[in-house]
């Protein structure tokens, strides 16, 4: 076991020095908690109480329950294996196939542009709701989007360097947001104006059965579950993580998902049952419509659509650095063109891979909007699960594959891991998906598919560094840190 808590100049087997371990359990849980907060809640919570009622809070704690399955197969890996690659290692490891590392990997990247592209649409709307346009145009909500992908491009050239410390005020910020939903709830219900017998109630609109109408929910509620496998990427940086990590991930998993259950209790609570499925703008989200209708007397909602633009920017800019950064350290195992690991000389910011990234969400974005029917927010939160499950669904099977080493750390029951690998490998499927959201395929093969073609001119024109992921114990770039 590491324990080393100084600032020690110490090196791995390449002769690299090691990171600085400081995170304790206090820092640790702030940071898994911060990253599963943000954009998730605002984005789904409208589509699941439209979808199954009064129980919205349901498919939050079915997407709970799986993410923890999940996670355990995470915390057997990240403490048999403390490098900070994450699931591609884990993928590289149990199977030995490069192709397959590569998928992994670039699936992993796709979800970081898809979310983040989800959160340009959330920060879009609930800004020109909070100057005062309660109905902005689809031009306007396009052009705001855009401009914010081009801020966060900005942002990222400049090599920017965010500290834990930084996120923990960002994440009492995101708490402090869904805190004020809960206590309108808490409030509305306590003066006899909300309806609290409506959480007990199922409905459908689409008359499905129950268990189809959870699983479609379930589907959807997951994009707000994801973030905590991020936190494998601290590994290096966190005090005794053998002992720390299982304790804190899954603290953090249990606080979100109480989080998330209240807000939809207060959700269904506030909102009458003809609006619930409707929100006044469903781009921004219904949260905002329960501080409009639950206080309206309060000052609170002008302000609150400016905190949900702080939660989700932050959220944004997050996932962007860790896309450039991923594309970047591909690109520097020629695994990816090696012209995509060109760095700015003077800032050390990898110049090419985050244009690459943000045109990627640029296309993205105006692709939703203008060319289908459903909005950014829906379509591309769908997609964000939809490719974390098809890599989740990888690290359950190869925490199996992976028993094969002595057992070393956390080890997970082997149910666990088998359970879920099926449930991550059925929420992808057809079944949990509404026919709008069937256009997630779509997007999921198009991303997927530029990177095979990437991927197959870079095996046939340049010449492998040593071999495709030779190092990828160091592939995976910490977005806190400079390229170089």
């Amino acid at each position: 076991m590491t324990t080393e808590t100084t600032g020690a100049a110490t090196a791995d087997q390449h002769g690299q020095p090691q990171l600085r371990r400081v995170l304790g359990p206090g820092l640790l849980l702030l940071f898994i908690v911060g990253d599963i907060l943000g954009a998730g809640v605002y984005a789904v919570t409208g589509r699941l109480a439209g979808q199954v009622g009064g129980i919205a809070w349901l498919p939050f704690l079915v997407a709970f329950a799986i993410a923890t399955l999940t996670a355990f197969s995470y915390l057997e890996l990240v403490t048999k294996y403390p490098q900070a690659a994450g699931a591609a290692l884990y993928a590289h490891k149990a199977f030995g196939v490069h192709f397959v590392t590569f998928l992994v990997a670039f699936t992993v990247v796709c979800s970081g542009i898809t979310s983040a592209s989800t959160s340009s649409g959330l920060l879009a709307s609930n800004l020109l709701i909070g100057l005062g346009n309660d109905a902005p145009s689809t031009g306007l909500v396009l052009a705001v989007a855009l401009g914010f992908m081009l801020v966060l491009a900005l942002i990222n050239l400049r090599g920017v360097g965010e500290s834990v410390k930084f996120n923990v005020v960002l994440t009492v910020v995101e708490m402090a947001a869904l805190a004020i939903v809960i206590g309108i709830g808490i409030w509305v219900i306590g003066k006899g104006d909300g309806n609290l017998d409506r959480i007990t109630v199922f409905e459908s609109p689409d008359d499905k059965g129950l268990f189809m109408a959870v699983t479609v929910a379930t589907a959807i509620a997951f994009f707000s579950m994801v973030g905590f496998e991020d936190s494998v990427n601290m590994v290096e940086e966190t005090k005794e993580p053998e002992r720390i990590f299982p304790r804190m991930m899954l603290t953090g998993l249990g606080i979100a998902v109480i989080i998330y259950m209240l807000v939809a209790i207060s959700v269904v609570a506030v909102i009458p049952t003809d609006r619930i499925g409707a929100p006044t703008n469903a781009e921004a989200g219904i949260l905002i419509d329960v501080v409009k209708l639950g206080a309206p007397d309060l000052p609170i909602d002008d302000v609150f659509p400016f905190m949900t633009v702080f939660a989700v920017a932050n959220t944004a800019l997050i996932n962007m650095l860790m896309a450039s950064r991923l594309i970047y350290g591909m690109a520097q195992q020629r695994v990816l063109p090696p012209v995509l690991g060109k760095v700015l000389p003077g800032r050390r910011s990898p110049y090419v891979a985050i244009g690459f990234t943000t045109l990627l969400a640029l296309g993205l974005i105006t692709y939703v909007r203008l060319g289908s029917e459903s909005t950014i927010v829906g379509s591309l939160s769908g997609t964000t699960a939809l490719l974390l499950l098809a890599v989740f669904t990888i690290v359950n099977v190869s925490c199996l594959v992976l028993r094969r080493d002595p057992a070393r750390g956390f080890r997970a029951p082997t149910v666990v891991p088998v359970l879920g690998a099926l449930l991550c490998a059925y929420l992808p499927g057809p079944w949990a998906r509404l026919e709008a959201d069937l256009i997630q395929y779509k997007i999921a093969a198009g991303l997927l598919g530029i990177g095979v073609l990437l991927w197959l001119a870079t095996r046939l024109f340049y010449k492998p560094a040593g071999g495709h992921f030779e190092d990828i114990e160091h592939m995976d770039i910490d977005p806190t840190d400079d390229p170089v």
